[in-house]
């Protein structure tokens, strides 16, 4: 996909090119290779899923209906992944750190490392986390763990975590690379984060019912709906790294960080394994300025098995569907609006 820039606005050509939705989706890290197309065609049969599973099946069917359908309940996917393969880019690969990017990205490994090391269900990849810990931190002599063990990065030492393992370390120290280069290019490059939350903004309009995020993508939703001037039902949040309190958190914009103004409800899910959510309950970070009337659900926690990061994989949840099915039925006549018993 082509992002174009509007001659004088500054604003992407997604409103041009795509038509509104009532669902809006943002994708996480590492979609760089994909395109809006292939994103919904895993996300929306997922949420579809999600929302069957909760008991809401006219909904679920009209999700999953042809886009033609006049009964079809649109969901788009707001696509910033091309921002990151960009000519002109720093770096030639969107795995390369630049300087300020890279003390960034070693940070924000530790604050993944101290995560599974202290909240990780599995007590081998607990036990793998405090090890790599150890020797990011050079707590373990060279004696035990050799001379090239005491120089470990917490970027290695995150590749080497159960998450990768099936893929060997060679694939797994680059697809952690790039996961922490986009995070921190988001942060860094004020093009790209522009770009990223104008590629939700033009896929709203007052029609629109639901913005969900994973991931990165939960940030970028975040950011882009606290500019909103018009009400939104519901944002979901899901493997939300929202919560990392000493890099994320801190460059959030506004300052200090706070409940959406124009959201009506917020739910926040997470895999208490998703080291990359690092903080599972935003309850107590984001829950000043909660307008009268609106609902915070900042600390829901779900299974994803042994892949706790998928978005498809929070998506097929009903914690997920239930809200989402709530949502849409306010609008819709009543047969399809109660969840089937």
């Amino acid at each position: 996909m082509t992002i174009e820039m509007g001659e004088s606005s500054g604003k992407i050509g997604n409103r041009r090119m795509r038509s509104m939705a009532t669902i809006v989706l943002v994708h996480g890290i590492g979609q760089e290779q994909e395109a809006a197309d292939t994103l919904e065609a895993e996300w929306v049969p997922a949420l579809a899923g999600g929302v069957r599973t909760a008991g809401y099946i006219a909904i679920a069917d009209r999700i999953q209906h042809d886009r033609t359908s006049k009964d079809k309940i649109d969901a788009r996917m707001a696509f910033y992944g091309a921002l990151y393969l960009e000519a002109g880019q720093q770096g030639s690969d969107p795995g390369e750190f630049g300087a300020q990017e890279g003390v960034m990205a070693e940070e924000l490994a530790v604050q993944w490392l101290e995560r599974a090391a202290a909240q990780a269900s599995r007590p081998n990849e607990q036990a793998a986390a405090v090890r790599e810990l150890a020797y990011v931190r050079q707590e373990v002599g060279a004696e035990e763990a050799g001379l090239g063990a005491l120089k470990r990065s917490a970027i290695k030492g995150v590749a080497r975590l159960r998450w990768f393992a099936p893929y060997g370390m060679g694939f797994a120290e680059r697809f952690v690379n790039k996961a922490l280069a986009q995070v921190t290019r988001y942060f860094t490059d004020e093009r790209i984060r522009e770009a990223a939350q104008r590629s939700v903004l033009n896929l709203i309009d007052p029609e629109t019912r639901i913005v969900i995020g994973h991931s990165l993508g939960s940030v970028i939703a975040y950011e882009a709906v606290m500019r909103l001037d018009q009400p939104l039902p519901l944002l979901i949040t899901l493997g939300s790294p929202l919560g990392l309190d000493t890099l994320i958190y801190p460059k959030l914009r506004p300052q200090p960080p706070f409940f959406p103004p124009n959201v009506k409800r917020w739910v926040n899910v997470a895999d208490r394994d998703d080291f990359i959510a690092a903080e599972p309950d935003l309850t107590s970070m984001f829950s000043t300025g909660i307008p009268s009337g609106a609902v915070f659900e900042g600390d829901r926690t779900v299974d994803c098995g042994a892949e706790p990061h998928r978005a498809r994989f929070y998506l097929t949840k009903a914690l997920v569907g239930g809200p989402v099915g709530e949502t849409l039925g306010k609008s819709l006549k009543s047969s399809d609006a109660q969840p089937a018993r």
